[in-house]
């Protein structure tokens, strides 16, 4: 399986792009400032977007997908999510004043996008196991597992600190990749805590619930927090085999 790592930082500047993965060339999880590099061949490709929420950095690319693709492809590109982020984008994004709903667009028989609340239960697509499991975090969030020929890989999503995310991916069989946000460092665990995001403390004590032993993919540092990530992920982490990736490089797991 290969993923590109499109997006993967928890804010936007010079080099940095929001949280997109491509995996196989086809899919999507999350749909951030980083699906918006690809070519125009490569957004017409696409056949399914997993989204883990609802919040801006991770879905702000569905409205540039949708607006170049139009009339480019004969089968709508289909939104993965929970029923409460499918319900968000509806109300708030593709509604006629903040973007067009491209659900109708060129028209109803030909939708562009088709929205679909199923996240609630594993979906096959791509010859891929999608299972979704829960996250924390300040909207209803989930996180993917992708099971697939030769492993399981798992991200996050964005998520605080909580038992359920950990719970949920110790009942997989196995766990050879985990890509788990972490976004600030210890001095602002006040923020974390409000926002619902990880530092390398609160990290570390979501490994320590882990059953598995997965090489750990760390993502989504706010400007002007990763050096402060960084120094701290070095103790937090000791003992885990782990990095932090970048925006467009590629894994093959």
């Amino acid at each position: 399986m290969k993923i590109d790592i499109l997006g993967c930082s928890g804010g936007v500047g010079p080099g940095l792009r929001t949280t997109s993965l491509r995996v196989d060339g086809r899919i999507l999880i999350d749909a951030g400032t980083g699906a918006c590099d690809l070519p125009l061949v490569d957004m017409v490709a696409l056949t399914d977007v997993f989204l883990t929420h609802a919040h801006l950095d991770h879905t702000v690319g569905l409205a540039f997908l949708a607006d170049n693709r139009i009339g480019q492809s004969e089968r709508p590109l289909v939104i993965h999510g929970q029923a409460e982020t499918i319900d968000r984008l509806h109300a708030h994004l593709f509604n006629w004043q903040v973007w067009p709903d491209f659900t109708l667009l060129p028209d109803a028989g030909h939708p562009t996008l088709c929205l679909v609340a199923d996240a609630e239960a594993p979906v096959i697509c791509g010859g891929l196991r999608m299972i979704p499991f829960p996250a924390v975090h300040t909207v209803p969030a989930n996180g993917y597992a992708v099971e697939h020929a030769h492993g399981i890989f798992a991200f996050t999503g964005d998520t605080g600190s909580g038992a359920e995310p950990w719970a949920a991916l110790n009942t997989l069989p196995r766990l050879d990749q985990l890509m788990v946000e972490v976004s600030y460092g210890n001095a602002r665990d006040d923020i974390a805590a409000i926002a619902r995001h990880l530092t390398p403390a609160r990290l570390a004590a979501g490994l320590a619930r882990l059953h598995h032993r997965p090489e750990v993919l760390l993502t989504h540092a706010k400007p002007g927090h990763e050096q402060a990530v960084r120094e701290e992920c070095r103790a937090a982490l000791a003992g885990w085999r782990y990095r932090h990736l970048c925006n467009g490089e590629t894994l093959e797991v």
